[in-house]
Order: C-alpha cells, then structure tokens, then sequence
C-alpha cells in the first residue's frame, strides 16, 4: 500500500512537468533546422530535433508553439531555398528557346542577389526582381534595365547607410546599370522585422527553476506529491503501531499460559 502511495506521486510530479509535443517544422535542412533550433533557445524554449527520411523535423511543447512560430517568423526562417546559376541553367532538354534562357537567366541573377543581400549584417530577408532591356514591339524604344530590392532587417539598422551600399552592390551586377543613372534606377524599400516575444521570466519553486507560467502547476504537483507522501507515511506509521499492539496483546497472552505450565 505504502509503494502504491509513492507511486502515485511520482506519476503526479511526472505529469506535471509533461507537456503535449507538437511538430514545429518538417523535412528541413539540417543548417536550416540548427539555426532555428538557435533562434529558440535563445529565447529559452525548448526544442528537439527528430531525423527521417524526408529530412530534420522539430518539436516543441504544444504551450510554446505560438511563441516558437513567432520568434520565428521575427527572426525570418526558415530562410526560402534558392536555386544557383548553375541549377537554373540546368537544361532539361535538347534545346532551349531564347524566352527560356532569358527567364532562367532573369531567375538566377535575382536569386544569386538576394543571397548576397543577406549577407550583410542584421539583414533576414531579401527579394529581388531584375529587368532587363528588351523590346516590347517591333519599333518601340528597348525598355531600359531596372531593378527593385525588398529587404526586410532586424533592428537596429541604419537605412540611410546601408541603401546606397545596396544600390552600388545591384546595379554593379546587372547589365545596363553602371554608373550614376544605373543606381538610380534601382529602387530599394527597408521594413523592420517584428521584435521576437521576449523569452520568458524564470522563478524558484523549492529547488526547480521554471518559467513563470509553469510555476503555479509545479506548485500544486509539489503539494500533491507532498500530501501524498504525508499520507504514505501516516499509514505506515498507523501500520507499525497497530502491529506493535497485536504483538504486546499476544505476549500478554502467552504469559499465564507459561505461568500454569
């Protein structure tokens, strides 16, 4: 009986620090998956890694995805997967027809920007998209090259330094952009990211060092477990007593039996 009462309060302590897992993110990178496994723990949640076929998947406590996938989408990951210019020009067939090389080619000078642009410090995302000369109709004017970049940062970052620094970097690598008239022919728009939710504050409970939000449960399996071993003890000691007294009834009993002897 007494096991029993222990046993009970192991398996309430155990539940209370259990928490329903959840999948956060499936068939990923392992890079991907590192530095978002990063990401999180640095805002103190907990996340475990689980390698398939298909890839790494993460999970989390199902009461830490909310703040899991915004300190996520805070910190710009996953990051989208881009193709190299070697990939793009890859041929799938025999030929290709001039429209085809032109996209792809359109294609992999944006991507190959774009993973140059998250380069810089403090930058989480970057879009690109590239025009280049080309005539509309038989006898218009050829449509000059021009480009726009979206670049979306995580604060504190200095636009009026870095957006110049973008330009010169874009219209370096585009043709028909050199020079002055080039750069000003690249557009770039800055937006800062959302401020990832601050991690959690800690507490004592007894020896345990939880979360806040924790607190309170580990705080009632505490007590649970507490009266239960209260109750564990109570009974043994009353299981000890009443034994103590059967056997003091049963010498008593043996005596006068001894003494007519």
């Amino acid at each position: 009986m007494v096991k029993r009462f222990f046993s009970l309060a192991l398996c309430a302590l155990a539940l209370a620090g259990c928490g329903k897992v959840v999948v956060l993110q499936a068939s990923l990178q392992d890079a991907d998956a590192n530095e978002i496994v990063l990401a999180l723990t640095g805002q103190g949640i907990e996340v475990e890694k689980h390698q398939d076929k298909a890839g790494v998947s993460l999970t989390v406590k199902e009461a830490d995805l909310s703040r899991a996938t915004s300190t996520m989408q805070a910190a710009g990951l996953p990051r989208r997967s881009r193709s190299n210019l070697g990939e793009v020009f890859k041929k799938q067939g025999m030929i290709s027809s001039p429209m085809e090389e032109r996209v792809r080619y359109i294609h992999g000078l944006s991507e190959e920007l774009e993973s140059t642009l998250q380069l810089f410090d403090r930058v989480l995302s970057a879009r690109v998209h590239v025009v280049l000369p080309e005539r509309i109709a038989p006898g218009e004017a050829i449509q000059p090259s021009s480009a726009a970049v979206f670049i979306r940062y995580r604060p504190p970052l200095d636009e009026d330094a870095i957006t110049p620094r973008v330009r010169r970097l874009v219209s370096s690598s585009i043709p028909g952009l050199s020079g002055e008239e080039g750069r000003n022919k690249v557009s770039v728009v800055m937006t800062p990211a959302e401020a990832a939710p601050a991690p959690p504050a800690w507490t004592k409970v007894g020896p345990f060092h939880v979360a806040e939000e924790s607190a309170s449960g580990l705080r009632s399996a505490l007590a649970v477990l507490a009266a239960l071993v209260l109750a564990g003890m109570a009974y043994a000691g009353h299981g000890l007593l009443r034994n103590h007294r059967l056997l003091a009834g049963l010498r008593k009993r043996r005596v006068p039996v001894a003494a007519g002897d």
